[in-house]
């Protein structure tokens, strides 16, 4: 497969994702939007990956590509039914460019914290033999607060109601992280906005609590992405 991946800081990438693609012999194209890359035409790749970002789905005035961004999402997702995965910033992006409207959250989510499958959830193929609620990292001061016309809620927590979505046969979408590697809090950690927000939510020793917090966790992350990476694969072969 021939993925093209929209990237929104250079730390904020696929992850632990990156190891089972290349293994796998699957390419993939960064675009870096906020250095100013522009995405090339679809024509040629079979998938479309968003990863996360520290802006907000609605700075359009402050990061003007966010609306070329949301179009190329709708071409790709309505119109061309191309397999997709959103993280994160990537899955409100999914949310506004289909019609959903995102917002501020009413209480940030940052912390090693539990999501719950909702029925769609647990019997559908994405979360295939993950249990039914489970530890992930969290980051996000936003989140998707209507989904699009005929998307379905897959997860959800007590802070956040539209935790992952799908839409269609072939376009999936997360709020949490599950593509935790051992660097990942160092390298968010450098970007001033999450530090910012991490220490608002966890106080002045919040990120050496969220680091070991990870480290905890880091063997379940990575069973959970791998098997949520094979899932994935096989939707994206669902017709």
């Amino acid at each position: 497969m021939k993925i093209l991946v929209l990237q929104h800081e250079r730390v904020e990438h696929p992850g632990a994702f990156r190891t089972f693609l290349n293994e796998d012999g699957h390419e993939w194209l960064p675009i870096h939007l906020n250095d100013g890359d522009t995405p090339p035409s679809l024509d040629g790749f079979d998938a479309l990956w968003v990863m996360g970002g520290p802006m907000d789905v609605w700075e359009e005035n402050t990061y003007p590509w966010l609306r070329d961004e949301k179009k190329l999402i709708q071409e790709a997702v309505e119109r061309r039914g191309m397999p997709f995965l959103g993280l994160c910033l990537g899955h409100q992006l999914l949310a506004e460019a289909l019609g959903g409207q995102c917002g501020k959250s009413e209480y940030a989510e940052i912390g090693v914290l539990k999501v719950k499958l909702t029925e769609e959830g647990s019997t559908g193929i994405l979360f295939d033999g993950l249990p039914e609620t489970f530890n992930c990292l969290q980051w996000h001061t936003a989140e998707v607060k209507r989904m699009p016309a005929g998307a379905q809620c897959l997860a959800t927590s007590s802070d956040c109601a539209i935790q992952a979505m799908s839409w269609g046969p072939r376009a999936y979408s997360m709020q949490f992280h599950l593509e935790v590697e051992h660097d990942t809090v160092d390298n968010w950690l450098a970007v001033p906005s999450y530090s910012e927000a991490l220490a608002s939510v966890l106080g002045v020793n919040g990120a050496p609590m969220l680091k070991a917090a990870c480290d905890a966790q880091a063997g379940c992350f990575k069973q959970m992405a791998e098997r949520f990476y094979i899932n994935w694969f096989h939707t994206s072969a669902k017709i």
